[in-house]
């Protein structure tokens, strides 16, 4: 579960509530099922108009990316991973590496794990899983453009909900109790349309984009690891080609504990 997604919408509506609170406002009054419906179903007819149904069955996956926690091997776990291979490589040949293939549980990386073992040129397996990665990205970008459109929809049907509410208050022009709770009533809805433009779809969009970004980005490494493999490198030298990725201050860390392995050794 990504909490971080959790905790930035529960701090979003306590912000939304209790600003109402500070500012004198009932909370209660956020209860108001024609701006809710202006909004959230106004919004989900403006991605119906934009995209085609095949994207839009898309948005529950979405969600659940939003919200779960991305299963990708971190540059930690891959380094002595891939160090094994090379030694083994080394020492036993590529065909070696078959069956540590058929345990490799990353689609991406057994993939290619198994084009190396194959006898694959470098030239083949770079192209091959580039355009994986490039097809990925592609994929992604489109679902963060559902929320983007989204982000970009809910406001302007704020201001539309806002007019629909005014033009109901006017014909209680007589009963200026009941004119001033009509009013209030009708910028309800351009609240949720900024609330959810802002706090919700437009976040949304640069999680995805974010998410997509880390893992194109692991799968970069993966893609560099194998080459090295493939390569024929020196575990030593994978470690320190892939050591690359981590900031400074990890790589000495790293260090640290493998010497400090060796040391107890």
């Amino acid at each position: 579960m990504d909490k971080t997604s959790w905790l930035g919408i529960i701090l979003g509506v306590l912000v939304l509530v209790g600003g109402m609170a500070l500012k004198g406002s009932s909370p209660a009054a956020l209860y108001n099922p024609a701006a809710l419906v202006i909004i959230f179903m106004g919004t989900a007819a403006c991605i119906l108009i934009a995209f085609p149904m095949d994207e839009v069955k898309r948005i529950p996956g979405l969600f659940k990316v939003l919200f779960g926690e991305q299963k990708t091997l971190s540059i930690k776990e891959m380094i002595p991973m891939f160090t094994g291979w090379a030694m083994v490589a080394r020492k036993e040949g590529l065909l070696a590496l078959e069956e540590r293939a058929e345990e490799v549980e990353d689609p991406f990386l057994q993939r290619g794990l198994k084009m190396v073992v194959d006898g694959q040129s470098l030239e083949h397996i770079r192209d091959l899983m580039e355009e994986d990665i490039a097809a990925m990205e592609d994929r992604h970008e489109l679902g963060a453009k559902i929320f983007t459109q989204a982000g970009t929809y809910a406001p302007t049907l704020g201001v539309l909900g806002a007019v629909i509410g005014l033009v109901a208050a006017l014909g209680h022009l007589d009963d200026v109790a009941l004119l001033g709770k009509s009013i209030s009533a009708a910028f309800i809805a351009t609240l949720f349309g900024i609330f959810t433009g802002y706090v919700l779809w437009h976040p949304f969009a640069n999680k995805l984009k974010r998410k997509s970004e880390h893992e194109a980005r692991v799968k970069q490494i993966m893609l560099e690891g194998l080459l090295a493999v493939q390569e024929g490198l020196p575990a030593r030298t994978v470690e320190e080609k892939l050591l690359t990725y981590l900031p400074a201050k990890d790589r000495v860390l790293e260090d640290e504990q493998k010497s400090g392995v060796e040391v107890e050794a």
